[in-house]
């Protein structure tokens, strides 16, 4: 059993591939707990599509790809929110449009300016081929992200679940917005090297979703999500390793597991272990045995 833990450690690629895992299975289920109840899961889906045309002007001009990756991304959000303020348009029709029209901007781009961007990277993640500075990167961003996000804690608690209160006592709504756009934006990535555009709202969404099953308090879905966005995220590359399977899929296929695992067994809200079912099956098996 040993063995089977320390052979992929024996290479440098695994060792990077797993630092990385470690560092996004963090961050990601962190951000996606706002994101999930703030009853925004979606948007993080949307944004990790529309950084394509940041990438791709930013390799075009040969500048650091986070830079072009962050303001479209950005510009996506301030575009979604100028639709919803500017017309009768609800915020899921204004992220359809917005990530239909920044994707096929970013492949036109892409095809225009001739750029060597590998697309299947992109779309589901390269996580072998990390290297030192997407290491040294991701940990920035995730420090950054943590740090800020244990600062300013109790006003993104109050701004999250009454925007309107938090506006009423003076808290700086629309910078608090502006931030946690940003944030999202740079945890989205910070991913992309791990599962690709496709993938990463599962890894933003999935462990969060499986802590909200387990936990009640917003602070204990962070740290739970947090523990089980590592441990899918390990388990992934291993199984990867050693099935020859991709890394990313193999990473979110274990999150979706660990997610029906608690959709079932949750001990207070599990399908099959909730108090109600039991007393129901319970009365069942009574009237039976009544009946005979």
């Amino acid at each position: 059993m040993l063995s089977l833990l320390l052979e992929p450690l024996s290479y440098e690629f695994m060792r990077n591939a797993l630092v990385i895992v470690i560092l996004v299975g963090i961050l990601c289920p962190v951000v996606g707990s706002y994101l999930i109840v703030q009853r925004m899961a979606l948007l993080g889906d949307v944004i990790a599509h529309c950084v394509l045309p940041g990438l791709s002007i930013s390799f075009f001009l040969g500048i650091d790809i986070l830079i072009g990756a962050f303001v479209s991304g950005i510009m996506s959000t301030f575009l979604i929110a100028w639709i919803r303020s500017q017309s009768r348009v609800k915020v899921d029709a204004a992220m359809a449009l917005t990530f239909s029209s920044f994707f096929a901007l970013g492949v036109t781009l892409i095809t225009v300016l001739k750029n060597k961007i590998d697309l299947d990277s992109f779309l589901f993640g390269d996580i072998l081929g990390v290297t030192s500075s997407d290491i040294y990167r991701t940990l920035i961003i995730t420090l950054l992200i943590l740090s800020a996000t244990k600062l300013f804690y109790k006003e993104l608690l109050f701004y999250t679940f009454d925007r309107t209160g938090a506006q009423a006592t003076g808290l700086p709504v629309n910078a608090i917005h502006f931030g946690f756009m940003a944030a999202t934006t740079l945890t989205i990535i910070a991913s992309m090297q791990a599962v690709g555009v496709i993938l990463v709202i599962s890894l933003l969404v999935g462990p969060a979703l499986t802590a909200y099953l387990l936990v009640k308090e917003l602070h204990q879905m962070m740290a739970t999500g947090a523990l089980i966005g590592a441990i899918a995220s390990i388990t992934g590359v291993y199984i990867s390793y050693y099935h020859n399977i991709p890394s990313g899929p193999a990473i979110v296929l274990v999150s979706s597991m660990l997610f029906l695992l608690a959709l079932f067994f949750s001990p207070s809200g599990g399908i099959l272990t909730r108090p109600d079912l039991a007393a129901h099956s319970l009365s069942i098996f009574n009237r039976f045995r009544r009946d005979r």
